[in-house]
């Protein structure tokens, strides 16, 4: 059984098998802590206009739509990717 670190899987490009589009680098993991298994990746949005615009919708990939992981990429079904609205941050008065 192969193992994989997680700091080695944010360094890998993930790549929509639909397209060849690079969607970008894995940016966190979900995971399930009753079934103790990693449940989805997400990629980060891209920077708009230097970040001046924000950033777009972050990528949810569920891990059952990972084709395959190998040594530089990622290989998903760009098809099932869900793109997550980015959550802007409330300034409390207090």
């Amino acid at each position: 059984m192969a193992t994989l670190k997680l700091c080695e899987l944010m360094e890998k490009d993930v790549i929509s098998l639909e397209n060849g589009e690079l969607l970008g680098r894995v940016g966190d993991v979900e995971l399930d802590i009753a079934k103790q298994c990693v449940t989805a990746i997400i990629i980060y949005g891209r920077l708009k206009f230097f970040g001046l615009f924000g950033k777009c919708d972050d990528i949810y990939v569920c891990w059952k739509d990972i084709e395959l992981i190998g040594e530089d990429a990622i290989l998903v079904k760009k098809s099932v990717c869900k793109n997550i609205p980015r959550k802007s941050k409330k300034k409390s008065i207090f």
